[in-house]
């Protein structure tokens, strides 16, 4: 799905909608509708997002989910089959989503990193997340200690 199309279309009719006034008023809304272009893609991408949760709710098996093709975005019907593939740990609440923008080589490298363990994409940032998450032992300072690397 092309969103540019979409948000020119919507530009074009602010545009045509300014151009009844004066030139000034003209002018003020051809610097608008240009200013809005980010605004308009983000608006159209929840519609979408929505779109897709709703979908969900009605759905008996699967999910439809939202992935981005670098600014272009595609509704994906996944079937139970992979999500099974992920079996949830004891405790882990998988209802939450959230939407999450990355840039491509990181979108990259976190693909190669998931593809290397075998799990997909979304597991792999939830397993990133929890490390991240998980608490540390505090390391006691010493003044009697030392630490580092030695060579002979």
């Amino acid at each position: 799905m092309e969103l540019s199309r979409h948000v020119e279309a919507i530009q074009s009719d602010l545009a045509s909608a300014a151009g009844l006034g004066d030139d000034a008023t003209a002018e003020a809304g051809r610097r608008l509708t240009s200013a809005l272009e980010s605004s308009l893609q983000l608006r159209l991408l929840d519609v979408l997002a929505e779109a897709a949760l709703d979908l969900d709710s009605q759905l008996s098996s699967g999910r439809v989910e939202v992935r981005l093709a670098g600014r272009d975005p595609q509704l994906i019907f996944v079937e139970d089959a992979v999500a099974a593939e992920e079996p949830a740990t004891p405790g882990d609440d998988l209802s939450a989503r959230i939407t999450l923008r990355l840039p491509d080589l990181l979108k990259a490298a976190v693909q190669k990193a998931a593809d290397g363990e075998g799990i997909s994409a979304n597991a792999w940032i939830v397993r990133a997340l929890a490390r991240a998450l998980e608490p540390r032992p505090s390391r006691v300072q010493s003044s009697k200690r030392i630490q580092g690397f030695a060579r002979s």
